[in-house]
């Protein structure tokens, strides 16, 4: 499956985001309302999240939406 530039940048900025934040995946999916499982997909790629979701994981992150998408 190939990844878009986009959802690549957003994977690599969840990821790096919860990272510096000290968060772990669990703790974001559940932050977020989401499943654990599917954060690690997103953060590999592996899953195209819907802006909702993304929407979810920027206020999970205590951060603007744009900061996961530049």
């Amino acid at each position: 499956m190939s990844k878009s530039v986009i959802h690549k940048t957003i994977a690599k900025n969840i990821a790096k985001i919860r990272k510096e934040k000290g968060i772990t995946q669990e703790a974001l999916a559940y932050q977020a309302g989401l499943n654990r499982a599917y954060i690690g997909y997103i953060e590999r790629g592996e899953r195209k999240p819907s802006i909702e979701t993304i929407e979810k994981i920027a206020k999970a992150l205590q951060i603007k939406f744009e900061n996961l998408v530049s």
